[in-house]
């Protein structure tokens, strides 16, 4: 069974950081690439930041220079730093798993609020 549990959101200021976490298990966690998507309320999931098998990054350009996404392959995790937070950033995040001939596999979110 395929599990991505979020967790290390809540409240912080904003120019605050948050650090998520994104535990995997159940698949190739090393062969996967990893995204972090969020959806603001009234919004549409965007894409955040993702980071290939080969740990290669991208990101949004809303985020660029602010959030770093990295993963340990020994733990079966993946992070999203988040610095100099802004109240638009706030949103229920995901992360999401996929991999070839697999469709992606999500958890279940957890909540940043970014306060002014």
């Amino acid at each position: 069974q395929v599990q991505l549990v979020e967790s290390g959101g809540g409240l912080v200021q904003a120019v605050g950081s948050l650090r998520l976490s994104c535990a995997a298990s159940g698949i190739r966690f090393r062969f996967n690439i990893i995204g972090w998507f969020r959806q603001a309320p009234g919004k549409q999931r965007e894409l955040v930041a993702t980071v290939t098998s080969g740990g290669m990054t991208d990101y949004a350009d809303s985020v660029k220079g602010r959030f770093t996404i990295s993963r340990d392959n020994a733990k079966n995790t993946v992070y999203l730093q988040m610095n100099s937070l802004k109240p638009e950033d706030t949103a229920v995040y995901y992360c999401a798993a996929n991999s070839i001939a697999s469709p992606w596999y999500w958890g279940q979110g957890t909540q940043v609020t970014v306060s002014s």
